[in-house]
């Protein structure tokens, strides 16, 4: 099992890669950003989300 990290706030690139996938960069933190993807955690809900990239 993987590592359980703490969210943190998303950087400059963070954020404009958010607003590309339509999502509102001030509601989401970041649980985990590797080159393949990055896993987002809403501050309200706590959803999860899982953005993709380089498909």
């Amino acid at each position: 099992m993987g590592k359980q990290t703490r969210p943190i706030r998303p950087t400059r690139k963070q954020k404009t890669e958010m607003k590309a996938w339509k999502l509102v960069p001030e509601n989401w933190l970041v649980v985990q950003d590797i080159p393949t993807e990055m896993i987002l955690v809403s501050k309200g809900g706590l959803k999860k989300r899982v953005i993709r990239r380089g498909a």
